[in-house]
């Protein structure tokens, strides 16, 4: 990861839901209240890499409470884990998060959820086996289809740009090696036969 990574960025920036567990002074324009502290108990949605911080316990104070809890986004929502868990394809993860996967590691490193693990992992598996699928039809011309689908520079065609949309950006550049791989295994293949 690079200090420069432009979807580690946009993976912060993340809305996170939060409750401040603490009165902080000068903080009430985050619930739409300037002139105020913020009090004990409200629920805001900071990025990211702010929620992480304020997780962190208090140092240099009595009981370490941290200034915030954080919770599990929407992206990630019970809605959204049992729907991956009944069919992992039929969920468009861009829909979710265009940094679906960033995000859920990132948010595991925060909570210790062994059964969202074991989904994400298994949603990953059916996936990568999709777009692997995906990325090899338009260069073999597999899976039937017009000639024009078949000569798809880009492997998808009517149904497959579809299932484009609904991938996140690590999926895109895994379809895109995958894609680019078929493709050079074939010319490689079709130099050998005319020699």
């Amino acid at each position: 990861m690079s200090y420069y990574d432009i979807d580690e960025i946009l993976t912060e920036a993340e809305k996170i839901p939060c409750t401040f567990q603490l009165d902080v002074p000068d903080l009430g324009y985050l619930d739409n209240n300037p002139s105020a502290p913020l009090k004990a108990g409200t629920d805001v949605s900071l990025p990211l890499w702010l929620a992480e911080l304020l997780a962190l316990p208090a140092q240099g104070t009595d009981d370490g409470r941290a200034f915030a809890t954080i919770e599990l986004p929407s992206p990630l929502s019970q809605e959204v884990f049992q729907a991956l868990k009944a069919d992992p394809r039929a969920v468009p993860l861009r829909d979710q998060s265009a940094h679906f996967y960033s995000l859920a590691t990132r948010m595991l490193d925060l909570f210790d959820e062994k059964e969202l693990t074991a989904v994400l992992r298994k949603t990953f598996a059916v996936r990568a086996g999709e777009i692997a699928l995906h990325a090899r039809k338009g260069v073999t011309g597999a899976g039937g289809g017009t000639a024009e689908d078949k000569a798809s520079n880009l492997g998808v065609g009517g149904a497959g740009e579809e299932f484009l949309r609904g991938l996140d950006e690590w999926e895109r550049r895994l379809f895109r090696k995958a894609h680019d791989g078929c493709k050079a295994g074939k010319e490689w293949m079709d130099g050998v036969k005319k020699h």
